[in-house]
């Protein structure tokens, strides 16, 4: 192998994996309206329909969290990783 290959990184990484699930998630909760298109259970006299989209705000702010966390997380790897590489 040439030196440009090993140096190489792979593109799909378990860390990005996890950040498109996140990323992801919220859409096809959204748009799967089927699993949501009920008035029951009620709470606090708040149709089902409603509440369900309100909590997937929150959820949704949850997981963009966790996949910026793990974006820069993965991006400081790679730069020192970069840098170590460049060392030798």
């Amino acid at each position: 192998m040439s030196e440009v290959t090993q140096g190489k990184q792979p593109v799909v990484t378990p860390a990005r994996v996890v950040i498109t699930l996140c990323l992801v998630a919220p859409f096809v909760a959204m748009l799967w309206v089927s699993s949501y298109a009920r008035t029951e259970p009620v709470l606090a006299g708040i149709p089902f329909f409603y509440w369900y989209q309100m909590l997937w705000v929150v959820v949704s702010t949850g997981l963009t969290m966790v996949a910026y966390k793990l974006w820069h997380r993965e991006q400081r790897a790679r730069a020192a990783a970069r840098k170590g590489g460049a060392d030798r």
